[in-house]
């Protein structure tokens, strides 16, 4: 990872001050960085030690920054990892621009792996990406989603770069078709079970711990798994108060979703959910040689389960 950062500063460089200053600003802010590690985790897992995991992994970081940068302009969120958001710190105008920069600036690294299987990989993925964030607008304020859609949403919109993440690896691996297959379920079975649990701890968690906001989700109106869940068990008094929250967008009535997501047993339903694509994950490693990355992928997929921020 510590190359990994190296590769991300010196690609950060640019002639125009303002794109170095809010592309550093967001990914000095830490977060987990869970898609490098995916992709070093697989190259470990399989046998590959050359340079090109440490681009690739930069490549996939710079992807998942831009999405944030876009998401939190297009969702006007105020804080991400415990400080201000880039938007609310430079302005939504910087904040799209800087992404885009970070986006083109992906592009052209990804072309120094020199196979066009990698930009196949990387051009779908950005691709299906880009359609999850236009799909999640479109379900906002939408009461009668169900799981199903959902599930399409966050599998296009999150899972994608974890699946491309690990499938990377495979392929810098010159792994066979099953392997890379296997590799590339686990990655979208673990970044499913990663959104679940973000949805749960919107009304399970707490901001310190979060970094974020608790009750974005509600007053952006979507209608998460907590939310979904709660409909279908609840009375029908407590349906159509979570029905209105999520069509009006009413974070002031947070509280009282809350209480009802707990008492109609949502939260155990959803983290059910999040345990089920985890197994999912760890079912995928039985194809994978037994080593210490296999072994770090594995406790990746169980530590998800004990996630509270």
């Amino acid at each position: 990872m510590r190359e990994v950062d190296a590769v991300i500063a010196q690609r950060l460089d640019s002639g125009v001050p303002l794109v170095g200053e809010v592309s550093r600003y967001l990914i000095s802010a830490g977060g987990k960085r869970l898609r490098p590690a995916l992709l070093l985790l697989v190259c470990g897992a399989l046998g590959y030690r050359g340079p090109q995991r440490f681009n690739l992994a930069a490549v996939v970081e710079f992807i998942h920054t831009a999405t944030l940068l876009h998401d939190d302009v297009v969702d006007e969120s105020t804080l991400r990892r415990g400080r201000a958001t880039a938007n609310q710190s430079f302005g939504n105008p910087a904040s799209v621009l800087v992404g885009d920069f970070l986006y083109s600036r992906a592009f052209q690294m990804m072309l120094q792996a020199n196979d066009m299987r990698v930009m196949e990989i990387l051009a779908e993925a950005t691709n299906v990406i880009a359609e999850g964030e236009v799909l999640q607008l479109m379900n906002t304020h939408d009461a009668s989603l169900d799981e199903a859609g959902y599930l399409r949403v966050i599998r296009s919109k999150t899972a994608k770069l974890f699946e491309a993440s690990s499938r990377l690896g495979a392929v810098l691996s010159g792994s066979a078709s099953p392997v890379e297959q296997a590799c590339a379920e686990y990655g979208q079975a673990l970044g499913t079970a990663f959104q679940v649990i973000d949805d749960l701890l919107d009304y399970d968690g707490n901001t310190q711990e979060m970094g974020k906001n608790l009750g974005d989700d509600l007053r952006e109106g979507k209608a998460t798994l907590p939310l979904i869940a709660a409909m279908q068990r609840g009375s029908a008094p407590q349906r159509e108060l979570v029905r209105h929250a999520i069509e009006q967008g009413a974070a002031d009535e947070l509280d009282a979703i809350v209480d009802i997501v707990r008492q109609t047993g949502a939260l155990e339903v959803t983290r059910e959910a999040a345990a089920a694509e985890a197994r999912r994950a760890i079912a995928c490693c039985d194809l994978l040689p037994r080593n210490e990355h296999t072994a770090g992928l594995l406790q990746l997929a169980s530590s998800l389960l004990e996630r509270r921020h």
